[in-house]
């Protein structure tokens, strides 16, 4: 998608502070971030919303949330806590429409979020 602001990112075209990549999946800072760690992760692959989501995503879904937990660790968040959330269409709060996972934490989170 050449409009889309992630896919962007993915390609080189827009800078980002990445703290991770690999052949499934990036993470990279937040720009707006809502809490001390705001690690945005999104699969390679242009997905809009989690509703074009197939069997054949599974993977790499469960790939996303795998490095999640692992960037959590690396953020010294997963033994007092952390959330990721993803967002479906303009209502559920998704700006950006290539699926993503905002991981959160460094604080204390609190519930209902919106």
């Amino acid at each position: 998608m050449s409009d889309c602001i992630f896919c962007k990112i993915r390609d080189g075209e827009i800078p980002a502070d990445f703290v991770h990549q690999d052949e499934i999946c990036l993470g990279f800072l937040d720009i707006n971030p809502v809490a001390p760690n705001h690690v945005v992760l999104i699969p390679r692959e242009h997905i809009s919303t989690i509703n074009e989501l197939e069997t054949r995503h599974e993977q790499s879904i469960g790939h996303i949330f795998t490095v999640a937990a692992k960037i959590a660790k690396d953020l010294e968040m997963a033994t007092s806590g952390y959330r990721v959330v993803v967002n479906c269409n303009a209502d559920g709060g998704q700006e950006v429409f290539h699926i993503h996972f905002h991981l959160l934490g460094g604080r204390r989170l609190s519930w209902p979020p919106g």
